[in-house]
């Protein structure tokens, strides 16, 4: 049986795999946090002794792979599968920033290096194929964490307070080895639109005070599972009729 040309095999390896990686986010988010070592031979104690399924993210992640292996498939060689492969291993690190930084307004930086680690080793696979993929990707790293350290630096200047912190800047511009320049200033504007509507709403119904810290790496999470499964020309399409209010035909 196939769903997307893709056999059901696939999908159910998917749905398990999720699963497993989903308790491993959990442990992940107890870890990094306190700044201990994740592959540690603790794990197999914490198996033995205190295990306690996080159904919530274990479900959450195998929905997730199993969307991934749905949008992207899979295809004839390992070069046409790394957009698929990649996805599959940011996406536990991309669910994890968000719940570190949601509770702890942190981004642990071995988070964000090993993104940045996985991230280097993907574009030189990518250029074994095509180098000019891997200089887009490259671009995207310089782009996306230039962007967000412009702003905290003019952020600095007149407010004399960063206006986002260092690991928003960090993530970004991991982020940007795996999108490339077009799609991580993509997902530069989406979180900052996400992050306005978010914010108001939470501002006008008294959830948060005006002059109160809001994470924004949640936003850049969203804004990034977002670019992750709906195509460009889409996101392009919706982006110009905000902007445009609708005037402008595409």
């Amino acid at each position: 049986m196939y769903i997307n040309d893709t056999n059901i095999i696939f999908y159910l390896i998917a749905a398990i795999g999720g699963l497993i990686v989903g308790q491993f986010i959990d442990w992940m988010n107890k870890r990094l946090p306190e700044y201990k070592k994740v592959f540690t031979r603790e794990i197999v104690n914490e198996i033995k002794f205190n295990f306690k399924p996080n159904y919530i993210l274990m479900l959450s992640t195998a929905i997730i792979y199993i969307c991934l292996v749905y949008r992207y498939g899979i295809q004839d060689n390992f070069i046409e599968n790394l957009n698929l492969i990649k996805y599959l291993i940011l996406a536990p690190m991309l669910i994890s920033a968000f719940i570190i930084d949601y509770r702890l307004q942190i981004i642990p930086n071995r988070l964000n290096l090993t993104m940045f680690e996985v991230g280097i080793f993907i574009a030189f696979l990518y250029g074994t194929s095509n180098v000019a993929i891997t200089i887009d990707m490259l671009l995207g790293m310089l782009a996306g964490g230039g962007i967000f350290l412009a702003i905290t630096a003019i952020g600095a200047l007149i407010y004399g307070k960063e206006a986002m912190g260092l690991g928003d800047v960090k993530l970004m511009g991991a982020l940007g080895l795996y999108f490339g320049l077009t799609n991580i200033v993509t997902i530069a504007i989406v979180s900052f639109l996400l992050g306005a509507i978010i914010g108001i709403i939470l501002i006008a119904s008294k959830i948060k005070k005006s002059d109160e810290y809001i994470p924004f790496g949640p936003f850049i999470v969203i804004a990034t599972f977002i670019s992750i499964f709906v195509p460009f020309e889409i996101l392009k399409f919706v982006l110009i009729k905000i902007f445009t209010l609708g005037i402008r035909d595409v």
